[in-house]
């Protein structure tokens, strides 16, 4: 009768402990964050840099005596904000926007008629792009695309007095590469490379209608500093 009750006793005992455990509930594991620096979080920051570039353009009379050549190049600056989302494989996916005041300039002489002279000015610069890089802790690769646009103007002398005028718009696209790194948590310090190609312009001068053609591409090295919140 002692070994019965014994054994019944140890019976209930193992039904008691797997009813236990079956009643545990096992929450999901959650996705591990990345060791070392996040870079997920929105910023803006302040730029300053220095462009150059080409801008051909094109006149359909007096058999290419008034296709200005031009090579603008200046100093620029401006302002860049952004969102930025690091995956747990370290790849990180932003969006960001920037604006930049540009004093690239360049100026010749009609290539057939030395009395005309003209000056390209690109005076503002800017895009919207999405940035994908790779986190290495605090230093952050990525590449850049997106829509590039701006707005130039075109002034064309005769004997140094103006002879006609235009003020343009641009819209275009462009690819860069860079290099972020993390000075603190919210500090960070950026070098970047930019191409943007604005296609083919066309365009009235004023008050004599000339009616000219460009292509505008220009090359910008820029240097950033951002707070990430």
């Amino acid at each position: 009768m002692k070994a019965f009750f014994l054994a019944t006793t140890f019976l209930f005992a193992v039904a008691g402990s797997a009813l236990a455990a079956d009643a545990v509930v096992h929450e999901p594991t959650p996705e591990l964050a990345p060791a070392g620096f996040a870079w997920t979080g929105g910023y803006i920051g302040g730029q300053i840099g220095y462009g150059f570039g080409s801008t051909d353009y094109d006149y359909d009379y007096f058999g290419g005596a008034f296709d200005y050549s031009h090579d603008p190049d200046g100093f620029l600056g401006g302002i860049y904000a952004g969102y930025n989302h690091q995956f747990a494989n370290r790849v990180m996916l932003g969006v960001e926007a920037d604006i930049a005041w540009s004093g690239l300039k360049g100026s010749t002489l009609a290539p057939g008629n030395s009395n005309f002279s003209a000056t390209t000015k690109i005076d503002l610069t800017g895009s919207a792009r999405l940035r994908l890089g790779y986190a290495m802790d605090r230093l952050l690769p990525y590449v850049t695309g997106g829509v590039a646009f701006g707005k130039f103007s075109f002034d064309e002398y005769i004997q140094g007095d103006l002879w006609g005028n235009a003020d343009e718009n641009l819209v275009g696209w462009t690819l860069g590469v860079g290099t972020e790194y993390a000075l603190t948590d919210n500090w960070t310090l950026r070098g970047e490379y930019r191409y943007a190609d604005h296609g083919t312009q066309e365009f009235v001068t004023q008050p004599v209608d000339e009616e000219y053609s460009a292509d505008i591409r220009t090359h910008d090295i820029r240097l950033g500093v951002a707070y990430k919140f």
